[in-house]
């Protein structure tokens, strides 16, 4: 076994390096190591508060490409979603209002599809229409640039492209609070 020198994308990773190359010279069991870093990388990898949005250019309903860089002076709610994700349907008729009510301020809404079969994401739409763009990733791709781990996930980016909030899931009693982050950006 060769140790090679691993990168670090981030400063705030150097303590999950650190513990990795700690439990190889211990000669723990590989598969172990493998398992704990599994469980401690993502996080490590995870978008924050305050980083540039990752740009990403996926096709839009209509088949034209949509690029979120085209956006940019724009107050941006980006939703990772699929047609399997049950709260994905209570969140929708939230952000078509989020989208009509702060479209004037520069709000724009937009929903990024996850399924691998478009044939999914139609039906859904069909029964719980959207007011905002959305754009399709079947590879997802995506949601990875942006360390998404579950469905609903949305991102919440300023007009400079930077990331002001990240919130995995959809609850009903977090909907006043995700309004008051919008209407205060």
């Amino acid at each position: 076994f060769r140790r090679t020198p691993l990168l670090c994308w981030r400063p705030d990773m150097r303590a999950s390096l650190n513990l990795f190359r700690r439990l190889l010279r211990w000669r723990w069991n590989r598969r172990l190591v493998a398992l704990c870093c599994a469980l401690v990388m993502p996080a490590a990898l995870a978008i924050d508060a305050g980083e540039s949005a990752p740009d990403f250019t996926l096709a839009s309903a209509e088949g034209r490409p949509l690029q979120l860089a085209a956006f940019r002076g724009k107050l941006v709610y980006l939703d990772f979603w699929a047609s399997w994700c049950a709260p994905c349907r209570r969140s929708f008729p939230w952000m078509n209002a989020m989208q009509e009510k702060y479209r004037p301020a520069g709000l724009v809404v937009l929903g990024v599809n996850v399924d691998q079969r478009r044939s999914d994401a139609d039906r859904f739409l069909a029964q719980v229409p959207a007011k905002f763009a959305i754009a399709y990733d079947p590879q997802g791709t995506v949601p990875k640039l942006y360390a998404i781990q579950g469905m609903p996930s949305s991102v919440l980016i300023d007009r400079e492209g930077r990331v002001l909030l990240v919130q995995a899931g959809f609850r009903d009693e977090e909907r006043d609070g995700l309004e008051a982050k919008i209407r205060a950006a």
